[in-house]
């Protein structure tokens, strides 16, 4: 079946650096674009960078554009989020998304 499995979410304070990883498995990964979204406190869901699947056209919300680079390793199923320079804003928690499939997501928190 289908598995999303995200990392490397934690505490930063703010101006700081995190990078997520998702590690994906039952499908064929390369030939899919894959995306990651966030879900604030008291907020929705939203997309926040989407990579295609080629690795050379890519998607960012308008928040974290300059700051966030989303980035994928095909041959390791893997997709990146390296976020800079952290806001207390982008407090959420991070999911990596394939069409309808959800991983469990990862806390990230732009905080002192």
């Amino acid at each position: 079946q289908v598995r999303l499995v995200e990392s490397g979410g934690g505490l930063v304070q703010p101006g700081g650096s995190l990078r997520l990883s998702c590690v994906a498995s039952g499908f064929t990964f390369s030939v899919y674009a894959m995306s990651w979204y966030r879900q604030a406190p008291g907020k929705e869901r939203e997309l926040v960078a989407r990579i295609f699947s080629g690795g050379g056209s890519t998607n960012y919300a308008d928040s974290v554009k300059g700051r966030f680079i989303i980035s994928r390793d095909n041959a390791r199923n893997t997709v990146s989020l390296q976020m800079n320079s952290l806001k207390p804003e982008d407090t959420a928690v991070y999911y990596c998304t394939f069409q309808s499939y959800w991983g469990q997501g990862t806390q990230v928190t732009g905080s002192s």
